[in-house]
């Protein structure tokens, strides 16, 4: 079933055989895509561990609104637990004594493009260091279920569109991107050695309810809705696959049944986005649209390390998965400007 409410994000797919004794152990779980990812959990009636250390990236005091929300979902009071830590700092007694565990997915990561070029090293320790620990925990544990949350900027500038999965992604150009790409590598490595069942989501431009302030979709409908200037960067013309968080989160979950499903290790990349593009003047349009404010914009250059377009190619993501999105730009603007006036 599926509803074309402000936040709903029930779709047709469901989680399969959800377990009240076996946790899935979600990182980053108070933040935009986890928390959305453990509510749909809980709605199901599955038993989830969220593994957080609340980086000061972007304010705590968001995440802990999102915990909350969380909170209200977990209809029986014990479905839920939250342990507060670094994956950098595994291991962690609290996160084994709160199994058994079905599974790992992993969002939890050091995010953004241009902070990487700033602060390369935390960025390795965050993303690659700690995705090795959390492969590592679940080898230990003798976890079969892993989904890393990966990023399309490990496609960089790649001149061919769409982007396949089966296109080099050998030359990234930030550090961001370069440690996503080595978390895939790692994955694999495990998948190889210990029989891992382990699927890369490549996630293209995610956007929706929740999203960091950050980003450019939420910072541009505040600025504009406060009368505020924005900066737009190049020409307007670079493009990107926004995905609304409803379809990331039907990904997820498929990508987590066709795990469970396989009877055989799998290592599988597949690319989680809309197949379609939305130059940056196109979603300062649709934001102007939504919001009925015209917005006062500030030109300056490109920044180093930020990619001309991405177009995610998801036949693969359709034939494997069954995924399907269904958010059309347009609706999606409109729910988060909705949300947006909510809060």
């Amino acid at each position: 079933m599926y509803f074309e409410g402000m936040t709903t994000l029930v779709t047709s797919t469901e989680f399969l055989d959800p377990s009240k004794k076996e946790a899935i152990l979600v990182t980053g779980g108070v933040g935009f895509i986890g928390s959305h990812l453990v509510e749909r959990a809980l709605e199901a009636g599955q038993r989830v561990v969220i593994l957080d250390n609340f980086d000061p990236f972007y304010s705590e005091a968001i995440k802990r609104q999102n915990f909350e929300t969380l909170k209200k979902k977990d209809s029986t009071g014990s479905l839920l637990t939250l342990i507060t830590g670094d994956i950098r700092e595994l291991p962690i007694p609290a996160l084994e004594k709160a199994g058994p565990y079905r599974g790992v997915i992993h969002l939890a990561a050091r995010p953004g493009v241009r902070p990487s070029i700033e602060d390369p090293k935390s960025y390795t320790e965050i993303n690659v260091t700690g995705t090795v620990n959390l492969l590592e925990f679940a080898r230990r544990a003798g976890i079969r279920h892993f989904i890393f949350g990966s990023s399309s900027s490990v496609y960089g500038n790649h001149p061919k569109v769409p982007f396949t999965e089966t296109m080099d992604v050998n030359e990234p150009i930030s550090p961001y991107a370069a440690t996503k790409r080595a978390g895939e590598l790692l994955s694999h490595t495990f998948h190889h050695l210990y029989r891992l069942n382990v699927i890369c989501l490549r996630f293209f431009t995610v956007y929706g309810p929740r999203q960091r302030p950050d980003l450019a979709i939420h910072k541009f409908v505040r600025l504009i809705d406060e009368g505020k200037p924005i900066t737009m960067f190049g020409d307007g013309e670079t493009e990107r696959d926004y995905t609304y968080v409803a379809d990331i989160i039907q990904g997820v979950v498929a990508a987590w049944n066709f795990s469970l499903r396989s009877k055989e290790p799998v290592y599988e990349i597949v690319n989680l986005g809309e197949s379609q593009t939305i130059s940056l003047k196109q979603m300062i349009s649709e934001i102007e649209s939504a919001i009925g404010k015209k917005a006062e914009i500030k030109r300056e250059p490109m920044q180093p390390g930020d990619v001309n377009r991405t177009f995610a190619d998801i036949s693969k993501a359709k034939s494997l998965l069954g995924y399907a999105p269904r958010y059309p730009f347009q609706k999606g603007i409109e729910n988060f400007v909705e949300w947006y006036r909510g809060l």
